[in-house]
């Protein structure tokens, strides 16, 4: 049932770096490992990403080798990083001409299926930005300063994604309980006449002939 498939997203939210968990939720012990998968080598995303699922308390699962999964091998979620693209956009210059003040853009694509394959999250675009200012005549300083607010971006994105998908969680079973479930009728006992249907005959009311 997708109630017991997704318990182990209702805690997706994070623990650190100043996001913290809406809800103090317990996981099943049967719940499926999440494994984080990216196309892009080495993605640190990645790593925000792991380390941020396991302080919520959920299992991630041992990053894909590429090698083909064998039919024994638990099933598991998978949150796909299909895209990661970084920008620097010039927004001031100066009486020269120079750029003087940039805008630093981080964009991902990501899609979340559930262990039985069925996709949970379908592909979905996050776009974060930070403003910075880079002074032609300090440019090392710059370039720390530009390292600094790409791990601040990283770790806000790995949060953004986190909280959609958690929202999705929480709308489908939000929805699931908002179904009204009929209690079942009671059989009859042995030797017990089933209640008759109601008579719905009726009456003739036509007056005799003389």
């Amino acid at each position: 049932m997708i109630r017991n498939a997704l318990s182990v997203l209702l805690a997706l939210a994070l623990a650190g770096c100043g996001f913290h968990l809406r809800d103090k939720l317990a996981l099943p012990e049967d719940s499926p490992p999440v494994q984080v998968v990216s196309t892009t080598p080495y993605s640190q995303l990645v790593t925000e990403l792991e380390r941020d699922l396991r302080n919520a308390g959920a299992s991630v699962a041992p990053r894909s080798t590429g090698a083909k999964p064998g039919a024994d091998e638990p099933k598991m979620a998978r949150l796909d990083i299909l895209s990661e693209r970084w920008g620097n956009l010039p927004i001031a210059i100066d009486e020269r001409g120079r750029a003087q003040e940039f805008s630093l853009r981080y964009a991902t694509i990501f899609t979340f299926r559930l262990a039985d394959g069925r996709e949970l999250v379908p592909r979905q675009v996050v776009e974060l930005s930070r403003d910075y200012v880079s002074r032609p005549q300090r440019a090392t300083g710059t370039s720390s300063e530009r390292e600094i607010l790409a791990d601040e971006l990283r770790r806000e994105m790995a949060a953004s994604i986190l909280r959609r998908i958690d929202s999705v969680v929480r709308a489908t079973l939000a929805r699931e309980a908002a179904v009204p479930v009929e209690p079942p009728q009671a059989a009859p006992e042995a030797g017990e006449p089933a209640d008759a249907a109601p008579d719905t005959t009726v009456p003739d009311t036509t007056p005799p002939t003389p």
